[in-house]
């Protein structure tokens, strides 16, 4: 069963893109923090990262506990690497390439947002 929830999951590199998901207005979405949006049946937490002036987003479901926490996770830099801590056990991941950077996890899933006439877009490649 957790298997197939984390199976639902799989980074879109930006060229594999076939639908860019409209997901809220840039304003719904906290500075320097996340949001949880859904797509079909996958929770989304984006990352609105106002200091670096960038956005990300990558899957809500930690790998660690099977918990969707990641979009309520602090944010912020590892050497230069933006990343999300989970907010349960303080496990660390990239925003660029979903890598578990304080540990041996899984890496999560991440995907290509886009800033569009004030509102957020996610890639997808289904």
């Amino acid at each position: 069963m957790i298997d197939s929830i984390l199976k639902e999951y799989n980074t879109t590199p930006l060229e594999n893109v076939t639908v860019w998901f409209k997901a809220a207005a840039v304003t719904k979405f906290p500075k320097n923090g996340g949001a949880c949006v859904k797509y079909n049946d996958k929770q989304i937490a984006v990352f609105n990262f106002t200091r670096e002036g960038k956005w990300y987003a990558c899957q809500n479901l930690c790998p660690h506990k099977m918990e969707m926490v990641l979009s309520r996770g602090m944010i912020g830099e590892d050497m230069g690497t933006p990343k999300v801590a989970c907010p349960l056990h303080k496990n660390t991941f990239s925003l660029e390439t979903g890598e578990n950077l304080n540990g041996t996890l899984s890496a999560i899933s991440t995907y290509p947002v886009k800033i569009e006439d004030g509102f957020v877009y996610i890639g997808f490649s289904e």
